[in-house]
């Protein structure tokens, strides 16, 4: 019986179209022959095809055994337990809602700058300009807001210096798939990138290195996660912010999430949206996605709990350890156990066991789940 190959035909109705793509573009990034693209106008977020090459929904270079794209996919198959074994040497038990933890502390950067400049303790940062010191990295695949910042829209960018990482610093709850920097980071001559992402990104560099897409998996050095139980449209900030709170784009400084969005404008006001109100414009890709925990990161970082200035952060592999523990013999990072804020530990397997309802029973393998055909 022939080896199945499966390509973009099958990503194509497996996950394009049924609910299942986060949007997190790494299709479209390893693709060899240049036949994919990417769409994150109107809410749609999600990689299409070329018609020049077989139409939409299929791809002669598939046919012919290309399998990149579905070997990149962080949603293709089964994929969680072919991450966790790569990355953890064993399947999570169900237990493990928020995947497999290492080390779980609270920490933040020590550098005012980088404290002031980032976002709930500046953890993430920090990372990234200690890994840059030290050679860990050459490049960082971040987001950036477009233009002056006044729109807010979330772009993919490439970070190489302290002041392009600390640029780049602070939270935006819209989308951008910050693989589709890599490209970038390569053509300026990066060999060892830091990718920063929501869970659905975080998991793309275990996807690459355990299907094996070549250079593309070798450089992602590093992977960092960001909590994350949902991101918004743009629409947002006209249909909501601006339609209901008089907010405009331009006026605003800083936003947070803490139970409500919490929103600083420049003139130094403050202003709260429920959250509930936000919930019509969470994006598609959200809404099937179970990852909240940025399980196959090597690190996982997260502003949840009672102290603001504090990163709820999970160690989750050796390489992760490995930087977390010199960041804080350089004293760049302090660290306290995670047990001094229960809180953040509980809310964090609440919300990864929220997030995990979410996978619909119509996908024929992913977490928890075995073939429909052999249920």
């Amino acid at each position: 019986m022939p080896v199945e190959k499966p390509h973009w035909a099958d990503l194509y109705s497996e996950v394009v179209t049924s609910g299942l793509c986060t949007g997190c573009a790494a299709c479209v990034v390893v693709c060899p022959h240049d036949v994919l693209r990417y769409n994150d106008e109107d809410g749609v977020y999600r990689p299409w095809k070329v018609e020049e090459d077989g139409g939409p929904t299929d791809c002669t270079h598939g046919v012919k055994g290309c399998t990149m794209c579905t070997r990149a996919c962080p949603r293709f198959r089964d994929w969680e337990s072919e991450a966790d074994t790569f990355l953890f040497g064993r399947v999570r038990t169900d237990e493990e809602v928020a995947g497999v933890e290492g080390d779980v502390l609270l920490a933040r950067a020590t550098d005012p700058a980088v404290l002031e400049a980032g976002q709930d303790g500046g953890l993430v940062s920090a990372i990234l300009c200690w890994a840059l010191d030290h050679d860990t990295i050459d490049a960082a695949l971040v987001s950036t807001l477009e233009g002056d910042g006044s729109s807010w829209k979330a772009v993919p960018s490439v970070a190489r210096t302290r002041h392009e990482v600390l640029a780049a610093a602070g939270s935006r709850y819209t989308y951008s798939a910050n693989t589709l920097a890599y490209v970038d980071a390569v053509a300026g001559g990066a060999e060892k990138i830091a990718l920063v992402g929501m869970s659905c990104q975080a998991s793309v560099p275990a996807m690459m290195k355990t299907r094996k897409t070549g250079k593309s998996a070798r450089r992602l050095a590093l992977s960092i996660g960001l909590l994350c139980s949902k991101t918004f449209d743009d629409a947002i900030f006209s249909e909501l912010f601006e339609a209901r709170y008089g907010l405009k784009r331009a006026d605003i400084k800083k936003m947070n999430i803490k139970g409500v969005f919490q929103i600083w404008t420049h003139d130094g006001t403050y202003h709260e949206v429920p959250l509930k109100e936000a919930h019509a414009w969470t994006r598609e890709g959200c809404k099937a996605c179970p990852d909240f925990a940025a399980e196959h990161a090597d690190i996982s970082t997260g502003g949840i709990g009672a102290f603001n200035d504090w990163t709820l952060t999970i160690v989750r592999t050796e390489q992760g350890r490995a930087i977390i523990e010199a960041m804080a013999a350089d004293g760049v990072i302090e660290t306290r156990p995670a047990d001094e804020d229960p809180g953040a530990v509980a809310l964090l397997h609440k919300l990864a066991r929220v997030s995990r309802r979410r996978w619909p029973d119509t996908a024929a393998t992913g977490p928890g789940r075995i073939p429909v055909a052999t249920r």
